[in-house]
């Protein structure tokens, strides 16, 4: 076949070799922030898939990492010699892979390795990041070989869930009433999201994951619930309930932080860019109490959780003492 004759290379690896090389040459510096997938897409006029793989690849290689409050950065090693290589790119001068990353001897590559490496992904850059693709290139593994701990991407991520319930411990018996104890593992739940910003997009309550230490959260939540007396069908709502509350006010959390990461924009300057209009709309006199609103009550997500959860339990105590009412008036 003539040169006249090839076909281009695809849009998403000229782009790549465009950031590869200015980062390689330098001009492009560890820390350096390099254009948000929405950036990418508009600049070089593609598709935001074409974009998002553009990402994946410089992170697969190592050349650029996400930092929270920053976005995606030039990774702090980005080199030649440390980056990984692209496998399917010729041109590519990295040479051949590593085979495993140091102190991860060959055939020691188990579940626990796997379940940890994507929890850090994951973590560090959103569920949306983790693949078993770059699952394997953060090993140092054949993508093929993680498929003897999890049959699929479905499967890693309830695992991972599963993972990090396990991390909180639940007292047996705990403390004292079912206020105390339900106020416990709604706020271990809370911890667990703050620490683990992807965790309420992992959990589905109409298609609950037969994962155990998740049930045993369920399960003790049922067991704080014995003393009442209620029917099966109430504790199990309120069982539901109580994380429900916990991940909606998560989801803002993570969602704030993916922002963040997209955009490099933080709350506190997203507020400053909004200053103008803000005030052109509050000077009006049309939201005389909105005028009135400290800025700071609607971001402070830990006063929001204290306030459902508190609001949450006195309601429930309401609906308590009202059937104790109803029981006390059919027995006379």
């Amino acid at each position: 076949m003539t040169s006249a004759t090839q076909r281009p290379d695809p849009p998403y690896r000229r782009i790549l070799a465009e950031f590869r090389t200015r980062i390689l040459a330098g001009d492009l510096r560890p820390g350096d922030r390099v254009p948000s997938i929405r950036q990418i897409a508009q600049r070089w006029g593609v598709a935001v898939a074409t974009a998002t793989k553009v990402v994946a690849a410089l992170r697969d290689e190592g050349l650029v990492e996400a930092k929270v409050g920053a976005g995606t950065v030039v990774a702090a090693r980005a080199s030649r010699q440390e980056r990984s290589p692209d496998p399917t790119d010729p041109t590519d001068p990295a040479g051949p892979p590593t085979a495993r990353p140091a102190g991860a001897p060959k055939g020691s590559l188990n579940r626990e390795h796997v379940l940890r490496a994507a929890i850090a992904i994951a973590d560090a850059e959103g569920l949306g990041a983790v693949s078993m693709r770059r699952l394997a290139a953060e090993l140092g593994a054949g993508p093929m070989s993680l498929y003897r701990h999890v049959t699929s991407k479905d499967e890693l991520v309830t695992q991972m869930a599963d993972e990090v319930f396990g991390e909180v411990e639940l007292p047996v018996p705990g403390p004292e009433g079912w206020r105390a104890k339900l106020e416990l593992i709604a706020r271990r739940q809370w911890e667990l999201s703050r620490r683990h910003l992807w965790l309420p997009r992992a959990v589905s309550f109409t298609r609950p994951l037969l994962a155990p230490n998740m049930m045993a959260h369920t399960e003790w939540t049922l067991r704080a619930l014995d003393e009442l007396g209620l029917p099966m069908e109430t504790r199990i709502r309120e069982a539901l309930t109580l994380p429900a509350l916990v991940h909606t006010v998560a989801l803002s959390m993570a969602e704030e932080a993916e922002t963040e990461q997209e955009t490099g924009v933080t709350l506190d300057g997203w507020r400053l860019l909004q200053r103008k209009r803000a005030d052109e709309l509050l000077s009006t006199g049309r939201f005389p109490l909105l005028a009135m609103l400290p800025e700071e009550t609607v971001s402070d997500l830990d006063g929001m959780f204290d306030y459902i959860l508190a609001r949450h339990l006195d309601g429930f105590a309401v609906m308590l003492s009202r059937d104790s009412a109803a029981e006390g008036r059919s027995a006379r």
